[in-house]
């Protein structure tokens, strides 16, 4: 503490607690937006009884553990996984926080929310809808014009444009070339994560787009080891897309680095 300085330290208490936060608010998301239903109201409520979920069992984490994983109302088991999902935003934000400059936390904090709400969607119902996709186009290039302007750093902003589109292209000529592989849901979706990437540096995009497939295949074969589906399992692509990038923001730099000393010898 004494080496980051106090003021760091509630800095990044306070990201964390707004990853909190905002994971809570991401469970809405995840449930609503696909099923057509506002994530302004009605309030919470539980999915068993569909009483409100009062105020003081509403907070990140906290309320779970209060309630011991049960519906105050009905005692109906609420789902692990809205903690998880909170804590895990919250550990997302602070990682942002410790790794990037503080000039790019709003597009990369917005990125990771959306990341996070889109991969659990994609694995719920196998889509990535476009009324969130579509909208983060033109919020995460304000915010990165932003970071821009603030750093002085023109190119990197240049670069982020033709990193999305290059991506973007990419993944069009897979889906035309094999339909069955991914949707135009993941094509939509990559113009964002090259753009994203690419505003880092262009290892840090080539990191992350070739770590979704990584990911992806890893993750075909554990199926296959375990008995759970066979080489024609469809796996929904997206959240593998968006770990990928999420890795690569923290890592791409010493991934790239290993990989150079291993070419070069």
């Amino acid at each position: 503490m004494d080496r980051l300085g106090a003021g760091a330290v509630v800095i990044l208490v306070f990201v964390t607690l707004l990853g909190l936060a905002v994971g809570s608010f991401l469970n809405v998301v995840i449930h609503r937006v696909p099923a057509g239903e506002s994530v302004v109201s009605p309030p919470s409520r539980c999915p068993n009884c569909g009483k409100p979920i009062r105020a003081r069992h509403n907070l990140p984490v906290l309320g779970w553990l209060i309630l011991k994983g049960r519906c105050a109302d009905c005692a109906a088991p609420i789902s692990a996984r809205y903690p998880l999902v909170e804590m895990g935003t919250g550990l997302v934000f602070l990682a942002i926080a410790v790794t990037l400059a503080p000039a790019l936390w709003p597009a990369f904090l917005c990125f990771a929310a959306i990341g996070i709400a889109l991969a659990l969607i994609d694995l719920d119902t196998r889509t990535l809808p476009s009324k969130i996709i579509l909208p983060s186009y033109p919020v995460l290039a304000a915010l990165l014009t932003v970071a821009s302007a603030v750093q002085g750093d023109w190119w990197a902003l240049a670069r982020a444009g033709i990193g999305g589109a290059a991506l973007f292209a990419f993944y069009f000529l897979l889906v035309l070339l094999y339909p069955a592989g991914m949707g135009f849901g993941d094509v939509r979706l990559s113009g964002i994560l090259g753009g994203v990437l690419a505003y880092l540096s262009w290892s840090t995009l080539v990191v992350g787009a070739f770590g979704g497939f990584l990911l992806g295949a890893v993750a075909g074969v554990a199926v296959v080891v375990a008995r759970r589906g066979d080489r024609k399992t469809a796996l929904p692509f997206g959240p593998f897309m968006i770990l990928g990038a999420l890795v690569a923001v923290f890592v791409a730099d010493p991934i790239a680095g290993w990989y150079l000393d291993l070419v070069t010898g």
